[in-house]
């Protein structure tokens, strides 16, 4: 086995066993080489682990989704519903066996969307979804939905800024750009990576019209 190094990441869908993470496309990655791996360190709490996945689950499992283009780095938590139960509302928290399926509160399934990059050590509570193109700045703690190309930092995690404007964002959503064959997203790459969305949508039509043709 190579020795692990920080330019060489673990790529999802070549990584995840766990059922309930759910992973679209091939390029989503997460920078591993200061831990165990993604499934083993990053993943808190989620029943299908290697060990869990013998177990009858006593309520309904959250899942884990993971968009393509997913950028995490090292050292993330992503904290899943698994252990939800400690009652707020109730006067003792502990988990007494007696009534842990009572105590059990789900969050629901935690979303992270097509092309978003996790900062260093930032931290994801359960049931969140984050937004497409969306930045999680370094030791940030998400613990409510991020908007689509936002920038989000600090604790609890509040927006920073749009990465556009407005009109730029809807015309990005509008485009379903982590949606495309890939032949079309490997062809209109230098207009992904730029910034000139006009151009982007001119590509993305020309495109379509040529295969129109064909």
């Amino acid at each position: 086995m190579s020795e692990k190094h920080w330019s060489k990441v673990q790529l999802l869908h070549e990584v995840v066993t766990n059922p309930n993470i759910l992973v679209k496309g091939t390029r989503s990655y997460y920078s591993d080489c200061w831990d165990d791996g993604f499934e083993a360190s990053v993943v808190r709490y989620l029943h299908g682990d290697e060990i869990s996945r013998q177990w009858e689950p006593k309520w309904p499992i959250d899942q884990l989704r993971i968009g393509d283009c997913v950028c995490i780095a090292a050292e993330v938590v992503i904290l899943m519903g698994g252990n939800h139960t400690h009652r707020g509302d109730w006067f003792c928290l502990y988990p007494f066996m007696d009534f842990i399926e009572e105590a059990y509160v789900g969050k629901g399934d935690t979303v992270i969307q097509d092309g978003v990059w996790l900062g260093m050590r930032s931290m994801i509570m359960p049931g969140v979804t984050i937004g497409e193109g969306a930045i999680v700045a370094a030791n940030s703690v998400v613990t409510k939905d991020v908007a689509p190309y936002s920038v989000v930092a600090g604790s609890p995690a509040k927006r920073v800024k749009y990465r556009f404007e407005p009109a730029v964002i809807d015309a990005l959503l509008a485009l379903k750009i982590y949606d495309w064959p890939a032949k079309k997203f490997d062809a209109l790459k230098r207009y992904l990576c730029a910034d000139d969305i006009e151009a982007l949508k001119q590509a993305s039509d020309a495109y379509d019209q040529s295969k129109t043709i064909d």
